[in-house]
Order: structure tokens, then sequence, then C-alpha cells
């Protein structure tokens, strides 16, 4: 069978190969580079959905390489207008170099990955059974065919693919312009991440402080409006001449360490770069066998948004998604509904993300002169929209947190309440079909205990919620209650399921079966183990049998 292509070896790229190969699909990463990723100022702040991703795909030390925030604060002037306490809410910060070189040694280790550095696509065509690639080498122009199921462009804001598909990417090309620096230094507020707008400092409309491991501080500064609107979308990283070298970033540098230290202290810039964050959004994340992700589907970093956690999540739902497609009985490839649903899903959910920036933009962005005093008098004051800021920072509410895909037949998204698109998981019950599940403490049927993100990702869960498994041998329950019937319903869904046990489940009773897709996600729950009703739910989840049997036909 023909693997699938990953077009780009950034954290999406290569987090889609290794998701694939958890399902056992293998895949052919084409990068245009070489593998090498130098260290700089660009950096990612992981949720605990996202760091549990990017364990379970082979990346163990996340955590261990990242630096943990234990709170928040965001100050105007001199005084601290919020303050969060982060013990209780695992908040990490990882520089993206250790980010993309643990994610490419675990893709290097993996027998179902094939690496292919200095290939740079030129060409893509799609038939009735597959897709084919011409790359060409940057240096040699040596060129090469290549034939895949399914094509995924992970190749960031510039792709190759969505221009190649033809694609469209409309959206704002500037609407916050930043300058970043990696500095060494020992600050006043260990382990705190700071947003100070309006410092006491001249010069600066913002600036922001968030800790990272080994000493070392990212520092970022809004910079003023002024540049010139590109004609097409840009890398939302590259560095920008005159802006942030010489004089000026070390103006910044001394200006805001010595604001909030007292005086100068001793440090060390070690990397700096501008950065614009866009409002963009893909037309379509589907074209036939090819999709797009990360990047390439979406830009979106005003406020502090974190759009590498949204690429992580796209990886999440695609993977499972163009697993089962994969291997479908009799070479079928095209998963009809089942792929769509992705596009459904996740095009919704990061659309409500640019909808609330517009919305949230006006209250955050402080005028001048008559504009100010107008602002204050319709919203209010700055304190009361000061957690906006920190949702984006934390990539936690609307600007962050984990969506929420509401019920509806093949994963399309359905209207609730007055806007349409995904819901956040806050707002629904922990029962809600589509809501992003919690990470709690279970128990396999071999007895081990583990934690219900560790175990997803390779098939769908059963979850059975059992008061008292904790403290019987798995001798004594495996065979008791619901456990057989439920083994058996395990055995008969038409998806890889795995049966796990916990004591207790947010807002589920005693013997509530939960029916968990591969990414997370919460398909359906039942009470007991119905096999009609759970075989239900299971051929929704994956698009329903008229989907694919009409990809089977297309075959």
């Amino acid at each position: 069978m023909d693997p699938v292509i990953v077009v780009g070896a950034g954290p999406v790229g290569l987090a889609m190969a290794l998701a694939l190969a958890r399902h056992e699909v293998p895949s052919i990463v084409l990068d245009q580079g070489g593998g090498v990723y130098p260290e700089g100022p660009r950096s990612a702040v992981l949720g605990a959905d996202t760091t549990a991703l990017l364990e379970r795909l082979g990346y163990p030390r996340a955590a261990s390489d990242a630096a943990r925030w234990n709170r928040l604060t965001v100050w105007r002037r001199r005084q601290e207008v919020l303050g969060l306490d982060l013990a209780d809410h695992p908040v990490l910060h990882l520089s993206q170099h250790r980010l993309q070189r643990g994610l490419r040694d675990a893709a290097s280790a993996s027998p179902l990955v094939q690496l292919v550095p200095h290939a740079r696509v030129e060409e893509i065509d799609q038939d009735g059974d597959g897709v084919s690639v011409r790359t060409r080498h940057p240096q040699d122009g040596t060129q090469t065919w290549w034939r895949a199921s399914h094509l995924i462009g992970c190749d960031g804001a510039r792709s190759a693919v969505r221009k190649l598909l033809g694609i469209r990417f409309p959206g704002r090309p500037a609407v916050d312009r930043h300058a970043i620096a990696t500095v060494r230094v020992d600050l006043p507020f260990p382990g705190e991440a700071r947003v100070h707008r309006e410092p006491p400092w001249r010069g600066d409309r913002e600036a922001s402080a968030q800790p990272l491991p080994d000493g070392l501080w990212r520092l970022d500064w809004r910079l003023p409006p002024g540049r010139p609107a590109p004609s097409e979308p840009v890398d939302p990283h590259a560095t920008w001449p005159g802006v942030v070298t010489g004089d000026t970033l070390l103006t910044r540098v001394k200006a805001t360490l010595t604001g909030w230290c007292g005086e100068l202290p001793r440090y060390e810039l070690l990397a700096a770069a501008d950065h614009t964050a866009q409002q963009r959004l893909a037309a379509r994340y589907r074209s036939g066998r090819c999709f797009l992700a990360g990047d390439a589907a979406h830009l979106h970093g005003a406020l502090g948004m974190q759009n590498l956690a949204d690429g992580l999540r796209d990886v999440d739902n695609l993977a499972w998604r163009l697993a089962i497609a994969w291997h479908l009985p009799g070479g079928a490839r095209s998963g009809g509904t089942l792929l769509d649903g992705y596009e459904a899903e996740r095009r919704t959910a990061v659309g409500a993300r640019l909808r609330a920036v517009d919305q949230s933009m006006p209250l955050l962005r402080p005028l001048r002169g008559w504009q100010q005093t107008r602002r204050s008098l319709l919203t209010g004051s700055f304190r009361k929209h000061a957690p906006l800021l920190a949702d984006g920072l934390l990539g936690t509410g609307r600007f962050g947190g984990a969506p929420a895909y509401p019920e509806a037949p093949a994963g399309v998204p359905v209207q609730r309440g007055t806007g349409r698109g995904a819901a956040l998981t806050e707002s629904l019950s922990a029962t809600a079909p589509g809501v992003l599940v919690a990470d709690v403490p279970v128990l396999t049927t071999e007895g081990v205990p583990d934690r219900l993100y560790a175990r997803l990702g390779a098939a769908f869960v059963l979850l059975l919620v059992a008061p008292g498994t904790a403290v019987w041998s798995a001798e004594r329950w495996l065979g008791a209650g619901l456990m057989p019937r439920l083994a058996e319903v395990a055995g008969a869904l038409p998806v890889p399921a795995e049966v796990l046990v916990t004591e207790e489940y947010p807002e589920a009773g005693p013997h509530t079966v939960l029916l968990i897709r591969p990414d997370g996600h919460l398909v359906g729950a039942t009470q007991g183990a119905p096999a009609e009703e759970l075989l239900a739910l299971a051929e929704r989840a994956r698009g329903g049998p008229e989907a694919l049997a009409g990809a089977e036909r297309s075959a």
C-alpha cells in the first residue's frame, strides 16, 4: 500500500508522521530543509492535552524539556491588575528548537517514518487511486517523483501545497507586530509569566516575560503599527532587518530589564527576531486526497494566541480519520464523509478563535486621547478585560482552550446558541458529545494503573465508570458486572477499541460507559453497555456505514 506523504518537517509535520505511525500507517516526510534546527527565540506554550499528545507520540521529554509556570500576572503601569495561580493548571513553555529536535529524534527512530531532506515540492497530481508528487533538490536540481495514498501539507505560512492546490488563504496580513528575544538573566519573579501593559519606562506599549528552562526568558515587545502590509502571506516568524538588531533592540532589552529589576542586571542576549501576528484561515482544509494542517491552514497569533497548539490538534483530529480510511479493506482510500469531518471540525474551531479575537481586539488595544476616554466609557476598565490577555498567553478560554465539536452526523458541527461553530469545552457538560474528556486515572484490563490521556491516540476507548475497582484485584472485577459484556462489545465495534475502567468521572454515575475517539473527544455516553447503541455511536464516529461503503465502491 502506498504511504501517506507529509510535506514539511516542522513540529506539525513531524507530529503528523508520528501520529500516523501510531496507527500503523507509513509516511514519507518531505523536508525542504536539511533537518537542522538552530536555536532561536521561537517557543510554544503547551497545555495538558498537547503535552500528553507529544509524549504519547514518542517525545517523553516534552515536560522535562520545558519550564513550568507557577503564576501569571498582568500589570498596567505600576499596578498588578490580575494574578493567576497556576499550581493546579500545568502550563509548560518549551523552546521550539527543542520541540523539533525531540520530535525528529522520535521520527528517525520509527520504522514507519521516512525522512527525506532537501525535497522541495513543485508539482502535485491526484487521481482516483492516490497522489503523485514531484520534488526538486534545492542544490543540484535533481527531480524525484513520489507516490502516496494521501498528502498532508504541513509546510507553513508560505505553503507550496496550498498554492499548488489553488486554495485561497484570506485574512488580515498584520494584526500585531512583535519583537522577541531570548535572554539569560535572573528576574525578580522566578517561575512567573508577566504581561506589562503601558510599563512605567518610556518607549514600550506592552512588554512580556515568559520563563524558559535553564535560566532563560523569552521577552516580547508589541511594536507600533506602520510596516506596510504584505500582498501575500509571509512567514509569521521571519526576521525583518533593522527592527530587532543593533541599538534598537539593546535599548528595549536594557529599559525592560531595568524597569523590572530596579537596575540593569547582568544578562546575555542569545537570539532575537521579529514576528507578525496574522489572522488567516484557508478556504478549504481538504482537496480530494490532499489536506492542510498547522500554519498552512491557519494563522492566529494576536493577543498571544498559540497557533502551534491548534496545529497539534489538527494532527490529533486528522490522523485517526486517515488511519481508518487507509486501513479500509479492498484498498479503499477516499474515506468519504469520515475525512470531510476533519475540515468541518477543525476549520470551524479555528474560525471561532479568529472571530473571538476580532471581537476582543477593541477591548484590549489601548487608544489615545479622546478615543481612550471613549473606550473606557464603553467597555469599562482594563482590569475587567485583563483575563482575555491571560487566555491568549496560556492557551485557555476562547483564545486557546481545547474546543468541543458539537454532536452532528459524521462530525459536521451544528449551530448552538447564537453563534455558529465549535463550542468551548468548559461551556458544556463533561459528558456532552464532542467535548475533550477529562484526564482521569484509569485501570487497564490487566490491572495496570495509568492516565486516560496516555492511553489515547492508537484506538477508540470504552471507559467504564466502576467505583471500587481500584481496591479490588483485576482478577476479581474482570469477570464481574459489565466487564465481560463490555469486552464483547469492544471486539464487535467497527473500529479498534480498548476497554479501560475508572473509579469516577465528572458528571457520570456508576456503570456509565463513555465511547472516546482516539483524539480524546467524546462520541457519546451510555448507561450500562447496550451493544446496539454503542455500535451505532461507533458507526457515527467513523462516518457511517453508507459513507464507507461509498468509499470502497469509488476505489
